[in-house]
């Protein structure tokens, strides 16, 4: 049985279990559209990672805008050192830029995300981050 009630670790609603995306996660998501009015074009979610849970590396053609709102995660884009993310942090990722997000090992994690430039925006899905290089990852925030 899927557990639909992840722990509350910000103010927004968490939606529920990102099952149409599952395949591109390692772990359990949950996802929730915050915006609804098209003819604003920005696309706003929330998406709640169980502990350990993060999505394959991937690029938005049109870029994306990531704010963390609870818990404790990490984002890396590819070639570089990882980042913690903490409630309150925005991450800027430009148009084509490899990178993944994700919780931390024993933390959930939510942030909000903004889809850039929709009427464009295409998800690119590549690789799942193997356990190793996600745990270096996490180890590298730690130094």
């Amino acid at each position: 049985m899927k557990n639909s009630n992840p722990p509350k670790i910000s103010d927004f609603p968490q939606g529920n279990e990102n099952i149409e995306y599952e395949r591109f996660f390692s772990g359990k998501s949950w996802l929730k559209q915050l915006t609804s009015l098209k003819e604003l074009n920005v696309p706003l979610f929330n998406v709640t990672f169980e502990p350990s849970c993060r999505n394959n590396w991937h690029t938005h053609s049109g870029g994306q805008i990531l704010i963390a709102i609870g818990g404790k995660g990490l984002y890396q884009e590819r070639g570089k050192k990882a980042q913690l993310m903490m409630p309150g942090d925005i991450i800027e990722i430009a148009p084509n830029l490899e990178h993944w997000h994700g919780a931390a090992p024993h933390d959930w994690f939510s942030h909000l995300a903004i889809t850039c430039n929709p009427q464009n925006n295409q998800n690119i899905w590549m690789e799942p981050v193997s356990n190793e290089d996600y745990q270096q990852a996490f180890n590298s925030t730690n130094k």
